[in-house]
């Protein structure tokens, strides 16, 4: 069963703009850090889900386009090379600790879904991401709500 995510990036760290760049327009989600989004990664999220690409950190924060997972959790290789930006040294190919999942791009919206708009729609204003103190960079996402989420992009 396909299933739905909200991806966080600063634009400026990494754009849905880097990813329509990339070669075949393809990432993979590298670095998270946390416990629970971590646990997501390697356990939830599977080849085949979508993504709401959400620029965080930015005016203003928006969903900006869609994203598909490509390849299912895998350990994020980047922990064990210690020259790289996300190396932890308690990380090794027998204890991974720390996954990543690859993404495609399937569109960027003409018409970014801001905060305001989320907050302002009746599905939407309940995602996750809305609630109060909530600051997971993946967070799970409702059919509803991805549904909406298009709506308001004018797509859906």
């Amino acid at each position: 069963m396909q299933r739905f995510w909200l991806f966080k990036s600063e634009p400026d760290t990494f754009s849905i703009q880097n990813l329509a760049a990339s070669k075949g327009k393809k990432t993979s989600w590298e670095g998270v850090r946390n416990y629970q989004a971590r646990n997501m990664l390697r356990d939830d999220i599977q080849r085949g889900d979508g993504v709401c690409f959400y620029h965080s950190n930015t005016d203003p924060l928006a969903i900006t386009g869609t994203a598909e997972v490509v390849k299912s959790g895998y350990p994020d290789h980047f922990a064990m090379q210690p020259e790289h930006k996300y190396f932890d040294e308690a990380a090794s190919s027998a204890k991974p600790i720390w996954y990543m999942v690859d993404i495609q791009l399937v569109r960027i919206f003409k018409r970014p879904v801001t905060r305001t708009m989320l907050a302002e729609h009746p599905v939407t204003s309940q995602m996750m991401l809305m609630q109060k103190g909530t600051r997971l960079s993946i967070q799970p996402v409702t059919a509803d709500e991805w549904q909406a989420v298009h709506e308001l992009a004018e797509i859906g």
